[in-house]
């Protein structure tokens, strides 16, 4: 079975090259994958660009939580992506809703000339709207070349009926990318059910720091969180999809 992406999105330098160790044929660039990803800064723009050997897209999303935006919000989103456009990034990873659940065309139209000539994709805020097959006729006419879903659920594998249905709705007008909970022991079924020819995946894993003495008692957020285990892409589990995808 082959399709033509395999997306891998991180938050940090050292995941770009294990990603692309593991063989993602596209990366995702955020900030803060903990809270869904949000638009990396700058200097992570740049170096990215300078180092990465497949397409990147910088997410642009300035905090968490849904997607319905100040206007200030915006100004930040413009400039973002404005950055990502100077940083000589692939795309950019956008979207933004109105306060029904529908997709803000006005904005989305400003985000799309910002971004002059980049790819450009359209995140799961369309997992928000209730009408998901208006929100893709938007989303086509604003010449996105994909959209990441998890189907409207919880992860993609819950998603695969919403998922078979945007493929066959989209045809070859827009790319459907399948994301939330892919890996190695699903990745086939929802690729063979649904008909996506991309997905999206983390790859999530821990390594620890390289630190030889340190103190330990103090915690720079939340003290669940172990400062000293750092978050990393694993190239295996990358390699893992690839092969399930290979074998089935």
């Amino acid at each position: 079975m082959t399709i033509d992406h395999i997306e891998v999105c991180i938050d940090n330098i050292e995941s770009l090259h294990l990603a692309q160790q593991g063989g993602a044929t596209r990366i995702e660039l955020c900030s803060s994958l903990a809270l869904g990803g949000l638009t990396p800064n700058a200097g992570l723009m740049q170096l990215a660009a300078k180092h990465a050997k497949v397409p990147v897209y910088a997410m642009i999303r300035p905090r968490q939580g849904d997607f319905l935006f100040s206007s200030q919000d915006k100004e930040i989103m413009l400039a973002d992506a404005h950055q990502a456009k100077l940083a000589g990034l692939d795309g950019i990873v956008i979207g933004a809703l109105n306060d029904d659940s529908t997709v803000d065309k006005a904005f989305l139209t400003d985000l799309c000339r910002t971004a002059d000539g980049m790819g450009l994709t359209f995140h799961r805020a369309i997992d928000q709207c209730l009408e998901p097959m208006a929100a893709l006729d938007i989303i086509m006419q604003h010449n996105c070349e994909r959209v990441l879903t998890s189907g409207l659920k919880a992860n993609a594998f819950d998603g695969i009926p919403m998922l078979k249905q945007m493929v066959e709705y989209c045809g070859d007008r827009l790319a459907i990318m399948a994301g939330a909970g892919v890996n190695a022991g699903n990745v086939a079924q929802i690729v063979q059910q649904t008909g996506v020819k991309e997905v999206h995946l983390s790859g999530k894993s821990t390594r620890p720091s390289l630190m030889q003495n340190y103190a330990n008692s103090a915690h720079m957020g939340n003290a669940d969180i172990d400062d000293f285990a750092i978050p990393v892409t694993a190239p295996e589990k990358i390699a893992a999809v690839r092969n399930a995808l290979a074998k089935a």
